[in-house]
């Protein structure tokens, strides 16, 4: 199964950031040239100060740069085994044990949280073009309105390999190597992932005297798996009850995926969930034969005939008579501009990369995956798929670039050392919980709203996300095994945008404000 990681590169008026006086717990660790990993192991802090003007009003904060220690298990309590660097921003002047603070991290699985922090909700924001790609450097860094620091105190993680985040192996050099595999089968896996993720927020809190403050998740992508495995194992094995868990491009569920669902025949759900996706697309780019007014209008037609009439037609297999599929052919032709005969001949069935490779064939163009609104030449105009992302494209160079230089210029860490945008891992293990079937984190979230059902939940998607549709989504969300009465619990808000809905200046603000209304609904302060 193609996994989200293989897609991944493809989740102030002023900013004054002056370095403060550093502590003790603020200086390099001494190395040991006997044992490579023993900087890693002490945790490391560099604070400055900057503020941010957020719709209007400015705010002071404290940021701090820096890495937490993780440790092992049992009778290995006391053995590093990594270093997870985070960047938190801390807003002055209010009293920290009744400020919400929120945890924040993007997917892959094995991506660093530089969109997040970059696009998002950090203090400031790169400038990158709406739809098209974004001219080479030098790139502009701006003072972001639309920065979550009105609401929240905001802590960016970097999972396990990514960013400045390292694996430890404190031995010799000879068995180095053996221990550093070992590593690599814990961390990148489902569940090591969980369990790290836990252990930093349950560290963090300890370190900073934040375990009375509200408490939030943010996940993005594969972060939206992360976070319905790490609100269970906080909420039942740690006891940290969550305010609220926010869910941006959600995917709970691998099987919706529309990447590549012929590998797993007899499973129609990914078209019928994928489809509104392909209709707004198609919509978009103005490809529709018969086009609606509105966006909204579109979607509750290709919704309805989704799973209705093209679910039943997928359901017949090979009992679907022929003069049935080309009706359905022509159906789906309305909705998404695919030529018939094309329809037909993929029995009705076409996969996201399909999709994106065939829409805008006409002039050897493809659309992005994970904001379809992107176009780029197609790299092979005979394949049946597409080879690369448009939009990634269009925009990490833009990430990259600004976030190396801030780093190390405004927040005074990591001069000298690699920012990996992705963790270098040959396997991610998806088995989860000794479950060996497709990964599904339903029940996760589920068990985590059942042991506390106070916990709310917000999903935010984007129309034109065709990594993880928002029609699958609201799917999985209106399918978790749970009381029916928590659904009340769950709101959901869609966005005229993609993947990283952010991207898009007028869904960022959205975005800022639906999110914002959410914690401030729920911190009980």
């Amino acid at each position: 199964m193609r996994t989200l990681a293989s897609w991944a590169a493809l989740t102030a008026l002023c900013l004054c950031a002056t370095p403060l006086v550093a502590s003790a717990k603020d200086t390099k660790a001494n190395t040991d040239a006997s044992a490579p990993d023993a900087a890693l192991a002490t945790p490391q802090r560099s604070t400055t100060s900057g503020s941010v003007t957020v719709e209007g009003k400015r705010i002071d904060y404290t940021a701090v740069a820096g890495t937490i220690v993780l440790h092992g298990k049992g009778d290995d309590e006391n053995t590093p085994t990594a270093s997870l660097f985070y960047v938190a921003y801390f807003k002055k002047g209010v009293d920290p044990s009744k400020r919400p603070i929120t945890f924040l991290y993007n997917g892959g699985p094995g991506s660093a949280s530089v969109w997040l922090h970059m696009g998002a909700f950090g203090p400031r924001r790169v400038e990158t073009s709406d739809h098209t790609h974004t001219p080479a450097a030098p790139y502009k860094l701006v003072n972001n309105d639309y920065s979550l620091l009105d609401a929240s105190d905001l802590v960016f993680i970097d999972a396990p390999g990514t960013g400045f985040s390292r694996l430890i192996a404190q031995t010799d050099k000879d068995k180095r190597d053996e221990l550093m595999k070992k590593r690599a089968k814990q961390f990148y896996s489902v569940d090591g992932d969980g369990q790290a993720f836990a252990q930093f927020v349950t560290r963090f809190l300890s370190t900073y005297d934040r375990w009375n403050s509200p408490k939030y998740l943010f996940g993005e992508s594969y972060g939206t798996t992360r976070s319905a495995v790490l609100s269970d194992i906080l909420t039942n094995n740690d006891s940290v009850d969550l305010n609220g868990v926010v869910l941006l491009s959600q995917i709970l569920s691998f099987d919706n995926s529309p990447d590549s669902p012929s590998d797993n025949p007899g499973v129609d759900q990914p078209y019928v969930l994928a489809l509104p996706t392909y209709a707004a697309t198609a919509w978009y780019h103005h490809k529709l034969p018969q086009p609606p007014a509105d966006l909204p209008t579109l979607m509750k037609q290709v919704e309805a005939f989704a799973t209705g009439e093209y679910s039943q037609a997928l359901a017949a297999g090979a009992t679907l008579d022929a003069a049935r599929k080309q009706a359905v052919a022509e159906k789906l032709h309305q909705f998404t501009g695919l030529p018939t005969a094309y329809l037909v001949k993929a029995d009705l069935r076409v996969s996201g990369p399909m999709f994106e490779h065939e829409l805008l064939s006409a002039d050897d163009d493809s659309t992005g995956r994970l904001d379809t609104r992107f176009a780029g030449p197609s790299m092979d105009p005979m394949s049946k798929t597409i080879e690369y992302d448009p939009q990634s494209s269009a925009i990490s160079s833009a990430y990259v670039a600004t976030f190396n230089d801030y780093v190390r210029q405004t927040l005074k860490f990591g001069k000298g050392r690699h920012y990996r945008l992705f963790a270098g891992f040959d396997h991610w293990d998806f088995t989860h919980n000794h479950n060996q079937q497709s990964l599904n984190v339903m029940t996760d979230l589920a068990e985590a709203m059942k042991a506390n059902p106070d916990m709310k939940v917000m999903m935010n998607g984007g129309y034109y996300d065709m990594a993880t549709p928002f029609f699958a989504a609201e799917y999985e969300l209106n399918h978790l095994p749970m009381p029916q009465r928590l659904q009340k619990n769950i709101s959901v808000h869609l966005y005229e945008s993609g993947h990283m809905v952010y991207a898009h200046l007028p869904s960022l603000k959205k975005l800022h404000d639906n999110v914002a209304a959410f914690i401030r609904a729920t911190d009980h302060g």
